[in-house]
């Protein structure tokens, strides 16, 4: 094996995987339960105790540190907090907070002891709240104090009994301070024993799924499958433990990366640098630039400002060995540009899906330029005609992606029939993602099937468009929505942001796109100009907002 100083070609290997069972097996042989090699709890438990010197989360925004064994001290006596107030395996704890030092550990708390885990958008307001913790009947919720008065509010509107416990001062609630010192003193971490229960079978997270198109749902994922959706994260690294040094997670914790980093990085042994302050871009910067973060994972509209620099502050991308760039389509061009600011750096275009536990498909030295990359080993895969089900073996030609295997959720939750909808009646889950491949199984991304936009009988993918106008040297960035029409469907209309010291026309961008593309996928719905895009708090375009925005200009 390559010494750490050497950089391999990045390959899919199964060197993530032989680590992970090092781990197993020594949990196994203490607790002689076979499937306790997916008993998350059990797993990082095992792994703090391993190295408690390492450092294992930075808050970039304090600049402050943890180590292993202070997160170990502290989650026990979490976890004996827990249950001395009675949380049991099964009950639903609702967090609302920032990736503070704090938040991770109710989080392993939770995982020891089965409890389910609710990330929630910081930014509800009492009515939303309302329908959401209707949903999750949350037994508990981790908040800042700022947000507790709403969250009271809206239990109380549901009439739950719910404990509020703030992470921060404050009068009014119980704080996680008093919760460890009236709770959790007495069971020293080599007495503690975690919870037993099937891992299989056991629910470890909700995780939001749909938060550009359709309604909000969350996703059951079991301790298995987010044993078995770490590994994937990690397949394309060689070294273990700490594959990487330094990992910068932005992601909060409604949303799976975050959870996934969670649960991996004790486990694999690699350092997250992550922020309490809102990730604006100067403060990625900020971030980049002091702690030098050698891997991160960003959505293409952050690597997007990133690159285009407009605030002329400088910062230096040559820390970083890897960046992954997920939750949008990834365009060449964008890749092309990260290149040029960071010659040696792989820039990875990862697909991965939040009902299969994270990554999919993944990008390695041997897959093509301009793919998301190829299949992994724990997963079946079909391209299917979302309007006839039959399958697609040719090349070059779309169809739906459908999965089956081991990381594949149980279902969304409380929404039997979101559930029934999203799978076949053979068991194989429907992504919902277009997809093409070609004869050496290098898989491209095409579109949702919800963002494909009906003008007459025709279909027309905003992505294809959208690649077309972003050839326009003065576009910064582009989205293509439809515009609603009685008559015709939907009407493409391409919202453009123009780069600095550019003067981009709409009759321009038309014309662009007439010189390339059918009749049926001409801008009839027109071209609106920016100052910028509006993003979901996961950094990812908004569509809805954006088709709302658009279609509410043509009415005036």
């Amino acid at each position: 094996m390559a010494g750490k100083s050497e950089k391999l070609p990045r390959r899919i290997n199964y060197s993530a995987l032989l680590y992970l069972n090092e781990v197993t097996s020594r949990v196994v042989a203490q607790t002689g339960i076979p499937s306790d090699r997916f008993h998350l709890g059990k797993l990082v438990l095992q792994s703090l105790k391993d190295d408690p010197d390492f450092i294992l989360q930075i808050d970039g925004a304090l600049g402050v540190s943890e180590t292993n064994g202070s997160v170990l001290e502290r989650s026990v006596r979490c976890a004996t907090a827990l249950r001395r107030l009675g949380v049991q395996r099964g009950d639903v704890m609702v967090f609302m907070a920032p990736n503070h030092l704090d938040l991770a550990i109710p989080f392993y708390a939770a995982l020891y002891l089965g409890i389910l885990i609710a990330g929630v958008d910081v930014s509800l307001g009492v009515q939303e709240l309302e329908g959401t913790f209707e949903m999750h009947k949350p037994k508990v919720v981790f908040c800042q104090t700022g947000k507790a008065s709403e969250i009271e509010a809206a239990l109380k509107i549901l009439n739950y009994k719910t404990q509020i416990v703030t992470f921060d001062k404050g009068n009014k609630f119980s704080t996680f301070t008093d919760l460890l010192q009236e709770y959790g003193d007495g069971t020293p971490v080599e007495d503690f024993v975690p919870s037993d229960f099937d891992p299989e079978e056991t629910a470890a997270l909700l995780t939001s799924t749909s938060g550009t198109t359709g309604l909000p749902k969350a996703a059951v994922l079991t301790h298995k499958n987010l044993t078995l959706g770490a590994i994937s994260y990690m397949c394309s690294f060689h070294d273990f433990p700490t594959p990487t040094n330094l990992y910068l997670i932005l992601s909060t914790l409604q949303w799976l990366t975050a959870g996934i980093h969670n649960i991996a990085s004790p486990i694999f042994r690699y350092t997250r640098l992550q922020t309490s302050a809102p990730s604006t871009t100067r403060h990625i910067y900020d971030l980049i630039n002091k702690f030098k973060p050698t891997c991160t994972l960003l959505t293409p509209p952050v690597m997007l400002s990133i690159v285009a620099n407009e605030d002329k502050v400088e910062c230096d991308l040559s820390c970083l060995e890897t960046i992954f760039l997920a939750g949008n389509h990834v365009t060449t061009t964008l890749i092309d540009a990260v290149k040029t600011v960071a010659p040696q750096t792989d820039v990875v275009n990862l697909f991965g899906v939040s009902e299969a536990a994270g990554v999919v498909l993944m990008w390695d030295v041997e897959a093509l330029k301009g793919s998301n990359g190829r299949v992994l080993g724990h997963l079946q895969y079909r391209l299917v005609d979302p309007e006839t089900l039959e399958d697609i073996y040719e090349p070059d030609v779309p169809g739906e992606l459908w999965l089956n295997g081991p990381s594949i959720f149980k279902g969304y939750y409380d929404n039997p029939k979101a559930t029934k909808e999203t799978f076949s009646e053979d068991g194989w889950f429907r992504t919902g993602d277009l997809l093409k491949r070609d004869n050496n199984h290098n898989y491209f991304f095409v579109d949702r099937i919800k963002t494909l936009l009906k003008y007459r009988v025709h279909q027309v993918s905003p992505v294809e468009v959208e690649g077309v106008i972003r050839r326009h040297p003065g576009v910064y960035d582009v989205v293509v929505i439809g515009v609603p029409d009685e008559v015709c469907g939907d009407l493409p209309a391409a919202c453009v942001v123009t780069r600095s010291g550019y003067t981009v026309t709409a009759q321009e961008i038309k014309d662009l796109v007439k010189e390339n593309l059918a009749d049926s996928k001409q801008l009839r719905g027109g071209v609106v100009f920016m100052k910028q895009l509006p993003l979901t708090v996961t950094n990812k375009i908004d569509r809805r907002t954006l088709k709302k925005l658009v279609t509410e200009m043509i009415r005036e």
